[in-house]
């Protein structure tokens, strides 16, 4: 493990505040922590507690560990949470070229060989729910329960798409893509309220703040450009119910009931997936949209907890 040079010190050198430095209700503030996994410096944040097992936060495309803080303040202070953000996301490192979501598969199973963990409680939200569930099922002996919020939504593309991906995926190549700034805080605020609306004032400038850090040409956001890019490789259902079949941990599907996700995968596709894994649970959070740690916290956070403290 390594350290970044100062508190408050990006890796990747830009001088920041922690991004939950602003939230006002900081009862229970993470620390960071600095691993050396696959090439990549991956940033973790850690929510400290003398309770096993770890239990590990998967966060969704284009978020961060640090919206997180909303519902770990609903969690049980003596548990010990653990929140990577992905390659490319947070203050993890960029790779400088595609992103494929196999790595992002090996960039948790070589976190958790540096943590050096026991069988964890994985908690995985949209993006982060679909690596949790492929993780489950392909090391089935480092999982002793699984939460999935409001994921496996991806829609199942058709063999002849592939010629097209892939030509894109060509074209795209050369092109890193343009960085999205943003001339204060309370600019980037205000944009995403409007996108998520569930948000108060307070709450997006909360948000805003985790997603991005300061720099002299304005606030940049924290995800690599690259991740808007299309890979070459098609999402394929039928490998991913298979691997889904070897889940062995009780599992939790959290669903939102105002997902505007529902929209681009029938029900017809998801509920095969769902059906694959083995043991299964299920719940609503009732007015809540996709970004369920944004509009209930609250709510997110004691389905999550009374799911993991119940007995087996």
């Amino acid at each position: 493990m390594w350290q970044a040079k100062r508190t408050g010190e990006h890796a990747l050198g830009y001088p920041r505040a922690s991004p939950v430095s602003r939230i006002a209700f900081l009862n229970r503030p993470s620390t960071s922590e600095f691993y050396a996994v696959r090439g990549l410096q991956l940033h973790l944040r850690r929510w400290a507690g003398p309770q096993q097992p770890l239990r590990l936060i998967l966060h969704g495309w284009s978020d961060t560990s640090a919206t997180w803080q909303r519902v770990v303040e609903h969690l049980p202070a003596d548990w010990n949470i653990v929140a990577p953000d992905w390659r490319g996301f947070g203050l993890s490192q960029r790779q400088g070229d595609t992103y494929v979501f196999a790595d992002y598969l090996g960039d948790l199973d070589g976190l958790l060989r540096e943590l050096d963990a026991g069988p964890i409680d994985l908690i995985g939200h949209s993006m982060g729910g679909q690596i949790a569930a492929l993780y489950a099922g392909l090391r089935p002996e480092r999982v002793r329960k699984l939460v999935i919020l409001d994921s496996l939504f991806l829609p199942d593309p058709k063999p002849s798409e592939a010629l097209a991906r892939l030509r894109r995926w060509l074209d795209d190549l050369p092109d890193p893509g343009s960085e999205k700034l943003y001339p204060d805080l309370d600019t980037l605020a205000q944009r995403v309220r409007r996108y998520h609306p569930g948000l108060d004032e307070a709450g997006a400038l909360d948000v805003a703040a985790a997603w991005s850090e300061a720099t002299p040409e304005g606030y940049r956001l924290l995800a690599d450009p690259r991740h808007r890019q299309r890979g070459p490789l098609l999402y394929r259902d039928a490998e991913a119910l298979a691997v889904f079949a070897g889940i062995e941990a009780p599992s939790l599907i959290l669903d939102a009931a105002d997902s505007g996700l529902r929209q681009q995968c029938p029900e017809s596709l998801r509920e095969p997936r769902i059906a694959a894994i083995p043991n299964t649970q299920r719940a609503e959070i009732p007015a809540c949209g996709h970004m369920m740690h944004f509009d209930a916290p609250a709510a997110t956070a004691t389905a999550i907890a009374e799911f993991l403290s119940a007995a087996d």
